[in-house]
């Protein structure tokens, strides 16, 4: 077991200690957001834009730009969900969980598509494509970009994109060396699993409380 914690922490041997505490804090608000996801709770939108907060500082310290471009999105999305998910569909019920219908889907399809030419347009401009992690962070980065965007929705499909990208992002994470964010998307795809279930038990249910 100690040989375990010696090779994590030897990950942040030339890591400044600030950079290791903002990490674990985001790690915690991220973990959060998700499990908010899970239960359809409006914290989901606060706790994430703190998460996303963060993590742009990170990884722009890191040089990461696909991976800090998809969390300043994440924090324009959490505000935009916010909004959304706080619309009524009447005096005592909020809009329901729903499924993408083919315009929707049709708007998936060029939001993926558009995410990775601008993706791909940021790391050819800064000379970033020197790495087999800048291709998979470019299809990662698409991937979240339409499950934010079907989250903010409130639409269930959003759950299939996390767990797909989640379960890309654990071991190219690890690879970087940031243990605590790769065990968070471990932990992100496993909540992410339940949440589409928890989702589609609710599904076109309008909920009286956000506060769950």
């Amino acid at each position: 077991m100690s040989q375990i914690f010696d090779w994590v922490f030897a990950q942040y041997q030339d890591t400044p200690a600030f950079l290791i505490i903002l990490e674990m804090i985001g790690v915690v608000f991220g973990f959060l957001s998700v499990w908010y996801a899970k239960r359809e709770n409006i914290l989901v939108f606060p706790t994430g834009i703190i998460n996303t907060g963060i993590f742009v500082y990170i990884l722009w310290v890191y040089g990461l730009l696909g991976d800090m471009l998809i969390n300043a999105y994440y924090f324009s999305m959490s505000i935009l969900g916010w909004y959304l998910w706080t619309r009524k569909v009447d005096a005592d019920h909020f809009i329901p969980i729903t499924k993408t219908n083919k315009q929707e889907k049709k708007w998936s399809a060029l939001l993926f598509i558009g995410a990775v030419v601008f993706v791909i347009l940021v790391y050819s401009l800064f000379d970033k494509f020197n790495s087999w992690t800048a291709y998979v962070d470019t299809l990662t980065t698409a991937i979240f970009f339409v499950g934010m965007w079907l989250m903010a929705k409130k639409k269930l499909d959003n759950w299939i994109y996390w767990i797909i990208g989640d379960v890309i992002t654990v071991p190219l994470y690890l690879y970087k060396g940031l243990i605590f964010t790769s065990l968070q998307y471990l932990l992100f795809t496993i909540i992410a699993i339940y949440g589409y279930m928890a989702w589609k038990k609710n599904l076109n249910k309008s909920p009286l409380t956000l506060l769950k």
